[in-house]
């Protein structure tokens, strides 16, 4: 900053400017209240159907998350414009007054464009006498006025700096970067630097030192937005790579690495991992740039003619924290299957370039796999991008006519195959010789395939695999029921998909449970035609907000009974199934319910349908524990029993997807569960019956076999199903509550025994085998 630029300010413009933006902020901080207790609250409470409970909602959603950012980074803004020009007038007035001090003796302090000059008043014939001290006051005056703009300069740049990376966030819409003052995204940006500038170091030569500053660096600043976007430009995309693995690769020889740090490895990684996903979600135009190069480099070895570990084989073990880009995923993905479209033969043969080797840099340190199949980290990251995991299940791996395509199956029953499109999710779910890893005992580990259903949990119930729905979970779209629909066939044309991977069993059922209303519409038999009253009768009786997964009652009957096969997918269908029940017959025996959706004025067929059904699911999946406990009389029972228990503490006080329409909305699962807590319900009441009793089972001491297990399972139903009548129909004083609770029990116990029957061929919509 020149002198004549800080000795001339006008602040006026610039106050006015930060006033300004006071007075924006405090709007801002009004609309996003408005949006959000209006807006965004009213569209999750509102009946939404068809596109709408899609569309609608989920843009409601993120305009009262763009008006959240938009205050957010007005907030952040003002801060920094403040804290600047009360820095700008600090030093502005020590200007003034160091001019003044020079001005008493005698010094004149004059600006000229590119510096300044400090001359003495003194005549020339009284020089000689004051000679040596004119010069230690000129000199004095000259550093003093120096440092007073050096400062003020770095005061500029430093503002101009965060102000400049603060909109490059985002292209379009705002930035939801935070920062309490100037100073706080200052330091973020220069720690940046320096960490980026640590992490180029040839990774041979870091010390422990250096190592422990990174890991505490990337640590702390991780949530950063300017900080992750700053380091990973800095660092750019091949150094990120060579910094990993020569971290991580044990004949790098960084010994006293190896020997002193192994243990904090997998912190590194975690940090790392998530600094590059908070990166990745920046638009400026440097980390468009990363991103494009870094896929770009994918598919070559990271040292060139001397080999090593590809671009995708690293990254991809970067990415098994954190949530990245959508856009980023899906180019990424997309090329990641070229590569491995190549290096496979389209599938035809394994990738032995991906089989990890003895001497190849263990380049995973979450877990006990190498991370050499760049698939396995690739699909954990897609499991936090719901978006990006669908689209990407259902993008083409090859054609039909490509001539190249090796796989052929008999379609049309005639006995001869022909070549058959297959869906990335039909490749990997069906065809893929996954790369075999082994843990430090030689036991078999499957994360691969693991991570396959963490990442289909996500791509087909719109939320984060592991977490369940909230009110923000929009319901289900076409891309995503059509990728259910995939997963439903495919099990049941081959069930030990499942049975034997048991390990997907908990990502499945989890899945299930969110399409139970399209289950449930499946298991009923009736053609999908909107013209018949009677498929309009299970519309309306099962309600879905989205798009519905088609299914075959004989397929969903085999998922059930592979399901069932697994304590963990079990508990997850049979808690759902429970609480679905209990939500539908509140629903439905609601006499304020309108018109236009209610089925039916005849409270003991509509309970008789609906917990005929719920009997038909949980003996379905009872049939399933029933294979798995065996004849043998054992504890195996107990697993089931404690998994049904321990869905308590994941549901209480969760919140689910709207999957139907109406004042009193039907939601699948989870919605409101509060346990223990809280107005009673019909489904908390159901809950509660529900894991009580399996408390108390899992407790009991004796053994006993699969056939008195589902023995068990029959009566439970009949219980809870009688519960849930009766609780339903207590909340309206017009109707017959122990009419309506006995016909739900019986409805109930003939669901399940039927269950039995229509696996073994013996009823509507049953298949020939099922073991």
């Amino acid at each position: 900053m020149e002198l004549e630029a800080l000795r001339d300010a006008n602040f006026k413009l610039i106050d006015d400017a930060v006033t300004d933006w006071s007075t924006l902020v405090g709007s801002l901080e009004e609309l996003k209240k408005d949006a959000e207790d209006n807006l965004h609250q009213g569209a999750n409470k509102a009946d939404w159907a068809g596109v709408n409970a899609k569309v609608s909602k989920e843009f409601i959603g993120k305009t009262a998350g763009e008006f959240a950012d938009a205050h957010t980074q007005a907030k952040t803004i003002y801060k920094i414009l403040n804290d600047t020009v009360g820095e700008l007038k600090g030093y502005y007035q020590q200007l003034l007054d160091a001019i003044e001090g020079g001005r008493k003796k005698n010094l004149t302090v004059i600006g000229y464009e590119g510096g300044f000059t400090v001359t003495t008043n003194v005549p020339p014939e009284a020089r000689s006498k004051m000679d040596q001290d004119n010069k230690g006051d000129i000199t004095a005056l000259r550093d003093q006025i120096q440092g007073i703009l050096n400062k003020a300069t770095e005061s500029d740049n430093s503002a101009k700096t965060v102000l400049q990376a603060i909109a490059d966030q985002s292209k379009l819409g705002f930035s939801d970067a935070s920062y309490t003052d100037r100073d706080s995204a200052a330091e973020a940006i220069k720690k940046a630097d320096e960490l980026a500038a640590l992490a180029k170091k040839n990774p041979d030569d870091l010390s422990v030192k250096d190592f422990d500053r990174l890991n505490a660096g990337l640590k702390k600043y991780a949530d950063d937005e300017l900080f992750a976007e700053r380091f990973a430009t800095a660092l750019g995309p091949k150094n990120t790579l060579e910094f990993w693995t020569g971290i991580t690769d044990p004949q790098r020889g960084n010994w006293d690495l190896g020997r002193e740090r192994l243990e904090q490895f997998d912190d590194l990684q975690r940090s790392l991992g998530m600094t590059l996903a908070n990166a990745t979600q920046s638009d400026s135009a440097a980390m468009t740039d990363w991103k494009r190069t870094m896929i770009d480099i994918g598919d070559k070895p990271l040292y060139g003619d001397r080999g090593g570990p590809m671009g995708f084989q690293v990254m991809s073990n970067l990415m098994r924290t954190g949530d990245y880009d959508d856009q980023f995923l899906r180019d990424y993905g997309t090329k990641l299957m070229a590569t491995e479209r190549k290096l496979t033969g389209n599938g035809e043969h394994p990738n032995l370039a991906w089989q990890h080797k003895g001497t190849d840099a263990w380049l995973n340190r979450i877990g006990d796999d190498s991370g050499s199949d760049p698939l396995t980290g690739y699909l954990k990251g897609l499991s936090n991008s719901p978006d990006a995991a669908t689209n990407f299940f259902n993008q083409q791996f090859v054609s039909k006519d490509d001539p190249d395509n090796p796989f052929e199956r008999d379609t049309d029953g005639d006995g001869k195959n022909g070549k058959i499109p297959l869906s990335n999710f039909q490749y990997l779910f069906e065809e893929r010789d996954w790369p075999q890893e082994s843990d430090s005992k030689g036991d078999e580990l499957f994360t691969g395939q693991n991570n396959l259903a963490l990442a289909l949990e996500a791509a087909t119930t719109g939320h984060p695999a592991g977490a369940l729905p909230s009110a923000d979970t929009p319901p289900h779209d076409a891309q995503q029921a059509k990728l259910m629909e995939s997963l439903v066939s495919s099990i049941a044309d081959s069930p030990e998909r499942l049975t034997d991977r048991g390990y997907m069993s908990d990502s499945i059922g989890q899945i299930t449970s969110e399409y139970l209303p399209d289950l449930n519409r499946a298991m009923s038999d009736e053609e999908r035609d909107p013209k018949s009253e009677d498929w309009q009768f299970i519309e309306k009786l099962y309600p879905v907000a989205g798009s519905e997964a088609e299914l075959k009652h004989t397929d969903v009957s085999k998922l059930l009974f592979a399901i069932g096969q697994n304590p963990e997918g079990y508990a997850a269908v049979e808690v759902g199934q429970k609480d679905y029940m209990g939500r539908l017959m509140e629903y439905h025996l609601n006499p304020d319910l309108p018109s236009d959706r209610r089925v039916s004025d005849n409270h003991q067929l509509l309970v008789e349908k609906i917990a005929g059904r719920s009997g038909e699911v949980s003996g379905t999946l009872g049939l399933g524990a029933q294979e798995f406990i065996g004849d043998e009389a054992s504890n195996k029972d107990k697993g089931y029993e404690n998994a049904i228990a321990q869905r308590k503490n994941m549901i209480s006080g969760a919140v689910g997807t709207v999957v139907g329409v109406g004042t009193s909305f039907v939601a699948t699962p989870w919605v409101g569960a509060a346990i223990g807590g809280g107005t009673a319900t019909v489904t908390s009441v159901v809950l509660e019956e529900l894991f009580q009793d399996a408390e108390g089972k899992a407790k009991e001491e004796a053994q006993i076999t699969g056939g008195q297990y589902w023995q068990q399972g029959l009566v439970r139903g009949m219980d809870i199903a009688q519960v849930a009548a009766r609780e339903s129909a207590d909340n309206y004083n017009t109707i017959d509550a122990n009419e309506v609770a006995s016909a739900a029990g019986e409805a109930s116990r003939q669901g399940y025994i039927n269950a039995r029957a229509i696996l073994e061929g013996q009823a509507p919509g049953s298949i020939t085998e099922y073991s």
